[in-house]
This record gives structure tokens, sequence and C-alpha cells, in this order.
């Protein structure tokens, strides 16, 4: 079964036993998930959501991704420059049941 899921203001296209990295969630390693914000199933498409459709999932994993550096500067202008770094926060799931 294919769905397409709403998590975190982004859309996930999910297969049962794959493995997404989502916006971080408030919730623990090996915590169960449900996601009732399913957009599409097996080509069946809800208008905005499909209803009494749910996927369930299992947090494998909170982490951070790899930092990126930010270089800011204006030309010809050497005390202009600045130099940041961002490391953003993930959710990794595994889905495990598409019910619906």
């Amino acid at each position: 079964m294919n769905a397409v899921i709403k998590v975190g203001g982004k859309q996930y296209f999910v297969q049962e036993n794959e493995e997404i990295f989502v916006e971080k969630l408030n919730a623990s390693e090996g915590d169960v998930v449900n996601f009732d914000q399913v957009l599409m199933l097996d080509g069946k498409v809800g208008s905005p959501y499909l209803e009494g459709v749910t996927v369930q999932g299992e947090v494998v994993k909170n982490g951070k991704q790899r930092k990126i550096r930010i270089f800011k500067y204006k030309s010809k202008d050497r005390s202009n420059r600045k130099t940041q770094g961002h490391r953003q926060p993930y959710t990794k799931i595994k889905i495990t049941k598409i019910a619906g």
C-alpha cells in the first residue's frame, strides 16, 4: 500500500516497512506515532484528508543532520563578514502499518 501523509508542514510518500526522516517530533525512541492527516491512499485522493485512514509508525531515532555553514558578507567591505552554522533536528520513523 502507498500513501501520502502530511507531517510538519511537508508531504511524504510512504510505504510499509520504509524509513523516513521528518521534522523533529516530541516522541522518544521506540514510541508508536499515528498520522491521521493522510492525503492519498493507493490513488484515492481526499479533500483535503481521507476519513478513517491512519498510518502508524515507530520512532527509530532522534538526531541532528550534518552541519551546514552559512557565510554572509558584503563585497568590498572587509568588516561585514559573518560565519554561522546550523544543524537541523530530525526524527527517523519506520512505517509499520497503513490502515484504511
